[in-house]
């Protein structure tokens, strides 16, 4: 197959009905290539491209990754991301949460390299703002993926509680 060389972006408009599966490491090229987009992918490699958020969102957004990074700075327990960083969970999905902790001896024991890239390992809390633009039941099936892997991870004794806001 022969790869056309251009240096403008072609505009690609996907059917929803289409569903595109891709490789962990196919999705890393995709992201790469296409910093612009924010794209996830589900454990069974269906690829998701999400649209941006609108104003009310993203200034909901910044509020809670901020309360998070204060929180942190304050404790010293860990390291905080936003939905601009891709974490490859244990079931195979690599996905990309409004805003994350992972405690400071779990990003620790990663690599430099996996500390660069996406971020093989469940984050140890999770938020996630809904915005208008979001399916309830995407965002609970994201949910429940997390919480489960968190689960699994650290919960065995306790029980874990998930809760969705509207953003």
């Amino acid at each position: 197959m022969t790869q056309a060389k251009s240096s403008q972006p072609i505009p690609v408009n996907i059917p929803p009905t289409l569903k595109l599966t891709v490789t962990h490491e196919q999705l890393v090229e995709l992201a790469i290539t296409n910093r612009d987009l924010q794209l996830e992918r589900t454990a069974t490699g269906e690829l998701i491209v999400m649209a941006p958020t609108g104003g009310t969102t993203g200034n909901r957004n910044l509020d809670i990754e901020g309360q998070l990074w204060l929180w942190n700075r304050q404790t010293k327990l860990g390291k905080t991301f936003n939905s601009s960083t891709g974490f490859h969970l244990p079931n195979g999905a690599d996905r990309s949460p409004d805003a994350v902790w992972v405690s400071q001896e779990r990003w620790d024991a990663l690599t430099p390299q996996e500390q660069e890239g996406f971020v093989p390992l469940c984050p140890d809390f999770v938020l996630e703002l809904r915005s208008k633009s979001d399916s309830i039941e995407q965002l609970r099936t994201k949910e429940l993926t997390q919480v489960v892997l968190f689960a699994r991870r650290s919960c065995s004794d306790r029980s874990c509680l998930s809760r969705t806001f509207s953003g």
